[in-house]
């Protein structure tokens, strides 16, 4: 929260063409806050996590990142205050990319209504209206990529009450299907646009040079293969994860990957996690 570490932080990475990716959080506003702070918030009894509190860090870190001439990564955008804060720094030629992640693409803070701490997340989930300008955000380009913020836990840290659980959901084996659901099936883009946001553009911004380029022969076989006419159902117990901490659980989505390679290396086939795979 220390702007002062901050303009020291964007000055260095700028000697080697770095890039500061920012959870924008401001800590004053968020001392003790549960969830989105908004009517839920208050029928629920719940301390509120302000739009603010995020909006706030990202308008002083755009405006550093204009006065260093850095580079600036917003992580998980939440609210279309912060989509709009990126869509001005981007007319001004400002340095700055961001990502959302494909919960907060299709969540609202209704769903908390009856206390599921699976749903508790920071940044929280947000209202319709976010939801809204998020998915609109990513579609014209003024939001770069998707980012999972997959967050495992212990069974324990999640079945208790919700002001004891831990923030955070899995997200990582579910993140193709939601966006398909959020963005594609919504016509806001196409599968062009979807592998842009997901491969294309990831690969650029962290500079992965043998990811997110065309197939070709001779090129690194980093590869995704995906049945687009799949449908399926979400079933927390069969997740490769060890964790189960899923906010889809029971929800039908479409589109599933089948295989991948990494280096050349077949590291999921048919689905499931070839011999050597970890799971997390």
């Amino acid at each position: 929260s220390d702007p002062l570490l901050m303009r020291r932080a964007l000055e260095y990475v700028k000697t080697f063409n770095g890039i500061i990716a920012q959870h924008a959080q401001e800590p004053a506003l968020t001392v003790d806050s549960q969830m989105n702070e908004g009517i839920m918030s208050s029928k629920l009894g719940l301390t509120g996590w302000p739009a603010v509190a995020e909006e706030a860090i990202i308008a002083r870190d755009i405006l550093l990142a204009e006065h260093v001439g850095s580079r600036l990564h917003i992580c998980h955008l939440t609210t279309a205050g912060g989509v709009e804060l990126v869509r001005f720094a981007k007319s001004r030629g400002i340095n700055v990319t961001a990502e959302v992640t494909p919960h907060h693409l299709l969540l609202t803070d209704d769903l908390v209504s009856n206390y599921d701490p699976v749903l508790k997340v920071n940044p929280p989930l947000r209202t319709e209206k976010d939801v809204l300008a998020l998915r609109k955000g990513l579609a014209d380009g003024t939001i770069d990529i998707v980012g999972t913020d997959h967050a495992p836990h212990p069974i324990e840290d999640k079945d208790c009450e919700w002001q004891s659980a831990a923030f955070g959901m899995v997200g990582l084996e579910t993140a193709l299907s939601v966006v398909v659901k959020a963005m594609i099936d919504t016509k806001l883009m196409n599968w062009t646009d979807l592998v842009d946001r997901m491969s294309i553009a990831p690969a650029r911004i962290a500079g992965y040079a043998n990811h997110g380029q065309s197939i070709k022969e001779g090129a690194s076989a980093n590869l995704t293969i995906i049945d687009t006419q799949a449908r399926w159902t979400v079933d927390r117990n069969r997740l490769a994860s060890k964790s189960k901490n899923t906010p889809f659980e029971g929800m039908q989505l479409s589109a599933q990957v089948l295989h991948t390679f990494l280096n050349g290396k077949q590291i999921l086939k048919n689905g499931e996690i070839m011999n050597g795979g970890e799971r997390e």
